[in-house]
């Protein structure tokens, strides 16, 4: 038994892939899988994902490449590095500014080469004014430019319109590059939030990350995605407590009567934010009972009331996912985005993996 443990669904994984897949329409799917695959575990989400139809797979760092280069025979792109490190043999390469740009030059790196341009979001990319020297020095020294790609910064909202002018400084990226030379074969702006809501935005290649992993990317839609992770504690004891006595470190909540309460086997150690304290509800048989108090390094204290549920030590209390709040359900309550909270166990959390469609 785990006292912390992640539950993995790789069949709504794979049910999140043929649904962006058939949203994305002509378009080829670049499942972005980041971070350890947004928390998820790259080692098994990358062959369910290839077996649901993904036709690249997007990364951030090199070291993340190489992990990924290891589970897939699909091109794998990276994105996030600086001039001088080491390229792993076998990957595609964004380069975001001219002088990464030099650096696989300087590298005779001949893999595919995807150019960053900035369109708007003022984070990474070769701004407008150095197009031409950039799109011109790729030309010349032939380097195998296959790709161009940006990023949306405001495609969650349900106004358009910054999106619409990115789209359009894109096109002239796209055409400026073209006028220079460069065949450019795979033109991809669009993220989770676009490839679910503007179908003209998607041009050669899709670039999804959260929508795989089950969560809504843009507010109120209902898009059939299915969330793939549930966090799942163990609950180590059930304690009685007296009305007006004060319940973890500071004392800082206060039992409204007499009743119980649960002591949950997870902390910020194990990534419960402090922060989430007073949003967060433990999934305890099928209800919902509040967190009180402060986050511990290694524990929570949960309030039964009366514990007509009959609570006991051994009990599962599911942190997010089924059985409990949906992360976007917390993610709201505390001020955050459900990126995040997909993001947050660590520590001590186990991943277990279901595969069998339910």
């Amino acid at each position: 038994m785990n006292l912390l443990e992640a539950r993995i669904d790789l069949a709504a994984i794979a049910h999140n892939v043929r649904t962006v897949k058939q949203r994305a329409g002509d378009a080829r799917v670049m499942c972005v899988v980041k971070a350890n695959a947004y928390n998820h575990g790259v080692e098994r989400v990358v062959p369910a994902m290839e077996a649901a139809g993904a036709d690249a797979f997007g990364v951030a760092t090199f070291a993340e490449a190489s992990v990924v280069r290891e589970l897939t025979g699909l091109p794998v792109l990276a994105w996030l590095w600086v001039p001088g490190q080491a390229i792993p043999d076998g990957i595609e390469v964004a380069a975001p500014s001219i002088r990464h740009l030099r650096a696989l030059i300087d590298a005779s790196f001949t893999n595919p080469v995807h150019i960053k341009v900035d369109t708007g979001m003022n984070r990474a990319g070769v701004d407008e004014e150095e197009w031409d020297e950039a799109f011109a020095l790729a030309q010349r020294a032939g380097l195998n430019v296959v790709g161009l790609m940006s990023h949306l910064a405001c495609a969650d909202s349900a106004d358009g319109t910054y999106s619409d002018a990115q789209a359009d400084t894109f096109r002239r990226a796209l055409a400026a590059a073209r006028a220079h030379g460069l065949a450019i074969e795979c033109a991809h702006i669009a993220n989770s939030p676009t490839v679910l809501s503007r179908e003209d935005l998607g041009l050669d290649m899709v670039r999804p990350g959260i929508a795989l992993y089950g969560h809504e990317p843009v507010e109120d839609a209902d898009n059939g995605l299915r969330p793939a992770m549930t966090w799942v504690a163990r609950v180590l004891a059930v304690k009685p407590v007296h009305a007006g006595e004060g319940v973890s470190y500071g004392l800082t909540w206060n039992a409204p009567a007499d009743g119980m309460t649960a002591v949950v086997s997870a902390g910020y150690a194990d990534g419960v934010s402090r922060a989430w304290q007073g949003y967060l509800e433990v999934g305890i048989n099928g209800r919902l009972y509040p967190q009180v108090g402060r986050v511990c390094m290694d524990q929570i204290v949960v309030w039964l009331g009366d514990n007509a549920g009959g609570v006991a030590a051994g009990d599962e209390a599911v942190l997010f996912g089924e059985g409990g709040l949906s992360a976007t359900e917390l993610a709201a309550r505390a001020g955050t985005i459900n990126y995040e909270v997909v993001c947050a166990p660590g520590g001590r959390t186990v991943r277990t993996y279901a595969e069998e469609d339910r």
